[in-house]
């Protein structure tokens, strides 16, 4: 019996979520991070040091927020996720030094556990059962958006009113559009589990404190990880980086093309992708990454070149935004998905607590070129890892741990 796809409204709602949520709580941060610097006159590398550090603990409470969605329902999760991050926005804004900022940091990354891809996807799939694989396509596909939208949205924004100002205004999207959505999406009925001879049995509840012990499922959780490292190295800092390549205000505008070509991957996969296997679609949107950061090295401060760039990083990060949600549930199954993914997250947040701090850290002491072909480098990791992905699943062994892709 083949399981419904998600509702269509439901999609759209969520994605409107996930656009604010991505746009409030991540893509804002490295347009005003300048002025979080002056304002509490510490430098600007100290300040993407706590940014690092609020990553850390998002890490730790992913695998457990994943199991409780699990347990509860990932769209109740959503509604106390949207109150805490606009509870928590609102607590940086009114920050009076750089400790308690911090301390809003973390508890913006809690929140953003209980509210962002992972616990949208687990909805998705409570909601449209095993057919939810075109609806997380879907999804991605509208919150592809997010950048487009809030990255010129933030910079217009700080010239008129200062980062608190702005950071009070996002709070109230995440309460007053978000929390509502998030709660009329909880209500809504659960397709109940149906294991078949493809599916593994749930997790058990060990599993929400340390990952499965299972081959495949690990050397996954590392691509994720090194992948993770890439994509939080080059979009926390895309916007200031391609500036400083000497572009000037047309560093801003070339690095909006990110969001479209974003978008444009996952139209893309939604067309045509669907005779592609998940473990296919990850080793290309390592590959797109790494050809990304290839072409900016060779050609910038070029000015074609780094468009190239940003159309294909925007192109491999689509790409990656999809598989993060749907290679687990091809590889292992509907039970303990949330789970799972938890442990997903955990592993790209955790290698990402290290990026945005290390590469900042990278283009001031060595320049922009030395950071770009690290980056290549571990583009190059991910691809490796992804094809042993590859590899494993399709041995006789792994088999029965496979769910069809449809």
């Amino acid at each position: 019996m083949i399981e419904p796809n998600a509702p269509a409204r439901v999609i759209w709602a969520l994605g409107v979520t996930q656009i604010i949520g991505y746009g409030t709580l991540y893509y804002s941060f490295s347009i005003l991070a300048p002025g979080m610097a002056r304002d509490f006159s510490i430098p600007l590398d100290w300040l993407f040091g706590l940014l690092s550090l609020s990553l850390l603990f998002g890490g730790i409470i992913a695998p457990k927020a994943g199991a409780w969605a699990d347990r509860f329902g990932a769209g109740r999760l959503m509604v106390p996720g949207s109150l805490g991050a606009g509870l928590a926005m609102t607590a940086a804004a009114c920050s009076p030094n750089a400790i308690a900022f911090g301390i809003s940091l973390v508890l913006m990354e809690v929140a953003s556990a209980f509210v962002l891809y992972g616990a949208a996807f687990a909805a998705i799939v409570q909601i449209g059962g095993r057919g939810a694989q075109r609806s997380i396509t879907h999804l991605t596909l509208i919150a592809g958006f997010a950048s487009t939208l809030f990255w010129p949205l933030t910079g217009i924004l700080s010239d008129q009113v200062d980062w608190r100002t702005i950071y009070l205004v996002f709070a109230a999207l995440n309460i007053l559009v978000c929390m509502p959505i998030h709660l009329w999406v909880g209500r809504l009925p659960r397709q109940p589990e149906a294991p078949s001879c493809a599916d593994q049995e749930p997790l058990a509840p060990s599993a929400t404190l340390h990952p499965p012990r299972n081959g495949l499922f690990i050397v996954m959780l590392a691509a994720f990880a090194i992948e993770g490292l890439v994509l939080a190295s080059i979009l926390t800092h895309m916007v200031p980086m391609v500036s400083a390549l000497g572009l000037g205000t047309a560093g801003l505008v070339t690095s909006s093309l990110f969001g479209p070509s974003q978008v444009a991957s996952r139209l893309l996969n939604m067309l045509f992708g669907g005779r592609l296997s998940q473990t296919s679609l990850a080793i290309t949107s390592a590959g797109l990454l790494t050809m990304g950061l290839g072409v900016l090295f060779m050609t910038s401060p070029w000015l074609p070149g780094v468009v190239v760039f940003a159309i294909l990083f925007g192109l491999g990060s689509g790409l990656a935004s999809i598989v993060g949600g749907t290679l687990p549930l091809e590889l292992f199954g509907r039970p303990g998905y949330a789970a799972r993914l938890g442990w997903v997250s955990s592993a790209r947040q955790f290698s990402s607590a290290l990026a945005p701090f290390a590469f900042a850290f990278i283009m001031q002491a060595r320049g922009i070129s030395e950071a770009i072909l690290i980056g290549i480098a571990t583009g190059g990791a991910a691809i490796a890892l992804f094809s042993q992905v590859a590899f494993l699943h399709r041995r006789p062994s792994s088999s029965p741990t496979a769910v069809p892709s449809s």
